[in-house]
């Protein structure tokens, strides 16, 4: 199994693997020109994006600067709006319905490392260094019709319903139902959504 394979698997990977790194950097160097473009350039907008993203619907609207950490696991329906200063840590994963907002500063998480430190980065070298630290990883899958306030972070493995409102500055830390507004740290449903 590759790196990259238990990687999408959820099992701890090796980040500094070199087919992974290779993606990375590729991602990073795409985002970095993505995010230079002239506002109104648009052709080039849309040839970056089809290069950088998994796959996406129609009308996709991403505002720079925009942050990935590989963007080939990041997925949009139709009619999505991203507003600027956006990191989707895609080691897994992120997979977005119709319909989307996702308001400025969102964060969104698929990776996470063991909290034991041994397990977190093995022995120590020779040298006194560590290798790149182990890394598991869990999909986030956000519904249709989702508005997503600024500044919230969603965390590894959560799932947030269709219909639903996350407020500014939530900590999404668990699954959302269908339906509903939720809010706070961590991210809580306040009531239902009609």
């Amino acid at each position: 199994m590759t790196e990259r394979e238990k990687m999408l698997a959820g099992q701890l990977y090796d980040c500094g693997d070199a087919e992974l790194l290779t993606q990375w950097h590729k991602a990073k160097n795409l985002a970095r020109e993505y995010n230079q473009l002239d506002s109104t350039n648009t052709a080039a907008k849309d040839r970056i994006l089809t290069e950088l993203l998994g796959g996406r619907g129609a009308n996709l609207w991403i505002t720079a600067p925009f942050y990935v950490d590989y963007g080939n696991n990041i997925y949009f329906g139709n009619n999505c709006e991203v507003n600027m200063n956006c990191t989707f840590l895609d080691d897994s994963r992120i997979v977005i319905g119709d319909n989307a907002l996702i308001a400025p500063n969102v964060q969104i998480y698929t990776a996470f490392h063991p909290t034991n430190a041994a397990d977190r980065f093995g022995p120590q070298k020779e040298d006194g260094s560590f290798a790149f630290c182990k890394t598991q990883t869990a999909p986030v899958i956000i519904g249709n019709n989702v508005w997503i306030g600024g500044g919230a972070i969603l965390l590894p493995g959560v799932h947030i319903g269709n219909n639903v409102v996350i407020g500014a500055g939530s900590v999404v830390t668990r699954d959302i139902p269908d339906n509903t507004v939720a809010c706070g740290n961590p991210c809580r449903v306040v009531r239902e959504n009609r």
